[in-house]
């Protein structure tokens, strides 16, 4: 049973979401100055966490730990790396089995990661437990002469799966990586002038974009409504790769969301993920950091 301040926590992480399995939009409360015109509402930070922190755990384990973290919702992943849990809802459960665990533990489905088995293998399933956010990469890099044209071409590639998309009720996020397409900030201007779906945008990396020293707020300001996704990750080695146990301030990325009207799920993220215990107690330290940098970045 939890205590009054792990309650307190869990509802701040929360927010307003009913529970269930399905992917809701934060319905923004709104205020008002006295004596004035309605004021911006503030920005609610809702947190996520991916499967694969978990992946060497059933998909049922990986769910209940997620949950008694506190966290809001769940990206679940493909087999990258060895993870299993979203062919095992596939080949297993199903969408009915997988909206049964969710609400079980009152999480929601936020994404599925595909970069392994690609969309189309789990467009169908997605939309049938809720609908969400499919996550996958993008192509080959190219030179920064050629870069409208191979972005125009990218996006057109995509077409079947947008409408897919739309068919399933979701979306479609492309991630930045090093040594692709999507990777620098003009590759995301080139997206965001390019795309006109509303069922597509851009999974944003940090990582990758230090990696390439680029502005992570003004990647973010330049996805505006396009971001359906945000890897909390900084560049770092093991651990220090989340939030709150590497060097990077996390409060400028915080308020660049804010000021953009991010409508999604902040994602703390890495890659070698330890033991479960471990990974469970360094995920803890990340989602108190996130709320203390949403309190300084996000004015009240």
């Amino acid at each position: 049973m939890m205590n009054d301040k792990a309650m307190l926590r869990r509802a701040f992480l929360k927010g307003a979401c009913a529970a269930g399995g399905a992917l809701v939009l934060p319905p923004y409360a709104r205020s008002e100055t006295a004596g004035a015109t309605a004021a911006r509402p503030r920005w609610r930070m809702r947190l996520s966490t991916s499967s694969i922190h978990f992946k060497k755990l059933p998909v049922e384990k990986a769910c209940e730990r997620i949950a008694a973290l506190g966290f809001d919702a769940v990206d679940i992943w493909s087999a990258h790396a060895g993870c299993r849990h979203l062919d095992d809802v596939a080949g297993r459960l199903g969408a009915e089995g997988l909206k049964e665990l969710l609400a079980g533990h009152r999480l929601k489905l936020y994404a599925f990661s595909v970069y392994q088995g690609g969309y189309p293998r789990y467009a169908k399933l997605l939309g049938d437990a809720g609908g969400g956010v499919a996550v996958r990469g993008s192509t080959r890099p190219c030179r920064p002469a050629e870069l409208t044209a191979r972005m125009k071409a990218f996006i057109e590639s995509l077409k079947g799966e947008v409408e897919l998309a739309e068919k399933h009720d979701s979306y479609l996020a492309i991630e930045n990586h090093g040594h692709a397409l999507l990777n620098s900030l003009d590759s995301f201007k080139a997206f965001v002038d390019v795309n006109r779906n509303k069922r597509l945008g851009i999974a944003l990396a940090p990582y990758h974009l230090q990696r390439i020293k680029a502005s992570v707020p003004e990647a973010i300001r330049t996805a505006g409504k396009q971001l359906f996704f945000f890897y909390a990750w900084q560049h770092a080695r093991g651990t220090g790769q989340l939030p709150g146990l590497g060097p990077v301030d996390f409060a400028p990325w915080l308020k660049a969301l804010d000021e953009t009207g991010y409508a999604w799920y902040v994602n703390p993220f890495m890659h070698g993920e330890p033991a479960p215990d471990a990974m469970a107690a360094a995920l803890t330290k990340s989602r108190d950091y996130l709320a203390k940098c949403y309190d300084k970045a996000v004015p009240k």
